[in-house]
């Protein structure tokens, strides 16, 4: 069994009351390692040294910043392969997808800000020949990061990147269920120099630690990654505390597909965006739209190819589907389908649990599942299900996909495929996402603001949207 440490101070420390639970081999339902179960007083550690650490960290020129995570991207690299299996051991990922996107996407974080921090720049305003303002943008202090168990390492980096970068000090809360990269991310830290107190990671259960944070008077920002429903508890308790907020939550995309698309093209890309990761992506097109005309081929063609991905043990090379991450999720996805089918839902390939042979046989695997014949308000086309499962509904008009395409409460992202530019444009302005991808699916620039509307999320993250979160304003004005 490997046992976890808390971060703290530059040190890795036992949580106070000594107190682990067990994490689970997703593919092979086993437990593996322990986890800190902390809780206030190990809270409080890391505030105070994260106090303690902030005014020299602030004042620390952008270049040493900067260079300290380049630092920190170098041995991501170096360790790319031990990060990668850590990766798919903890959350039931193929150690492919975890070795070529996961764990890049991770440094390339770091990277990204460590020269975007470098680049920001304020504003200025004169008035005439009375006087001159300018904006300071100065760290705001403690930044609490909450992160998801679905992309571990990559959505941890993404949001404590730029925190650290904009010369806050940060207390991360990684996923229980996933702690292990950001565990390993603390070691490198310690090994690359970062200043102790700089970035804290306190792991243990959502309900105390990021309860805990989430009220903490002296953590004045909190950037959460999650399910809609954490997140609402989140806003809720950071209220009255007036607290900056940043919730990037759930999903329920819509995949819409016209007849003059590139038909290989989208559909190939429709089975990566149904079932990459399990379908554990929060951008994941869980709704696939199809034109009347095309649908039955579509269907089909989807159909075959969904059938021949390979699914088993994450850490064979061959494998393109894993594990889901626990056998609370798995039992939440499979009442997903029962529901479906109870609503009248034909299930055209999945629907079950897969039992792989050998060391996964007791491991949560659930077949890559399509279903047909639903209403667009049925439970499962208005509920994020998160897992290997999407929905299929078809079109005759442009009017109508639109309709469908709006018709939930999240806001998160879209595809569009068609030939038709005129058409992709005039949905993509009217389509209700914070995202919206043409002829293209996951296709990222960390440039762009990223984060949804209406139940999807509040604020955007990514490139110069992060740095202003992460950062207070301050107008100076001088008098000519």
């Amino acid at each position: 069994m490997n046992k976890i440490k808390n971060y703290i101070n530059g040190n890795l420390t036992e949580p106070a009351s000594k107190e682990y639970f067990d994490s689970f081999e997703p593919a092979t339902g086993k437990a593996y390692a322990e986890v800190p179960d902390s809780e206030n007083e190990d809270l409080e550690t890391a505030i105070e040294a994260a106090q303690g650490a902030f005014k020299e960290w602030a004042r620390t020129p952008a270049s040493e910043r900067a260079r300290l995570l380049n630092a920190i991207a170098d041995e991501i690299d170096n360790q790319i392969e031990t990060m990668a299996k850590a990766e798919s051991v903890d959350n039931g990922k193929p150690i492919s997808l975890a070795r070529v996107v996961d764990i890049p996407r991770a440094s390339l974080n770091f990277r990204f800000f460590a020269s975007a921090i470098t680049s920001f720049s304020s504003e200025s305003h004169a008035m005439e020949d009375s006087a001159i303002n300018y904006t300071l943008r100065q760290p705001i202090g403690l930044v609490g990061c909450i992160s998801p168990w679905n992309l571990p390492l990559y959505l941890f980096t993404w949001k404590i990147a730029p925190a650290l970068a904009s010369g806050n000090c940060v207390i991360g809360k990684p996923s229980e269920i996933t702690p292990m990269t950001a565990y390993l991310l603390s070691e490198i830290c310690m090994d690359v120099g970062l200043p102790a107190g700089v970035l804290n990671i306190v792991h243990g259960y959502g309900n105390k630690v990021g309860a805990a944070m989430s009220v903490h008077p002296e953590i004045p920002v909190i950037s959460f990654t999650g399910g809609t429903s954490t997140g609402k508890r989140i806003a809720e308790a950071a209220a009255p505390h007036f607290k900056k907020l940043s919730l990037e939550m759930g999903g329920k995309n819509p995949n819409i597909i016209f007849a003059d698309c590139d038909y290989e093209t989208s559909l190939s890309t429709a089975v990566q965006s149904s079932f990459a990761n399990q379908g554990q992506i929060c951008l994941c097109g869980s709704r696939i739209i199809i034109e009347s005309s095309i649908y039955e081929q579509f269907c089909n063609d989807l159909v075959d190819k969904t059938k021949s991905l390979v699914q088993g043990d994450p850490l064979e090379e061959s494998t393109q589907q894993g594990a889901v991450v626990s056998e609370e999720h798995m039992a939440k996805i499979m009442k997903h389908i029962e529901m479906a089918k109870d609503d009248g839902g034909r299930v055209l390939t999945g629907g079950e649990r897969t039992i792989v042979n050998g060391r996964c046989k007791e491991g949560w695997f659930i077949k890559p599942t399509i279903i047909e014949g639903l209403g667009i308000d049925c439970k499962i086309n208005q509920e994020e299900v998160f897992g290997p499962v999407v929905t299929l509904l078809p079109f005759d008009s442009e009017e109508e996909a639109l309709e469908i395409a709006n018709s939930t409460d999240y806001g998160l992202t879209a595809s569009i495929w068609t030939s038709d530019l005129s058409r992709a444009h005039r949905l993509a302005g009217q389509i209700e996402a914070g995202i919206v991808w043409i002829n293209c699916w996951m296709l990222r620039d960390l440039r762009t603001p990223f984060g949804g509307v209406k139940n999807s999320g509040l604020g955007r993250e990514g490139g110069w949207e992060a740095l202003r979160f992460f950062t207070e304003q301050k107008n100076v004005c001088v008098k000519i």
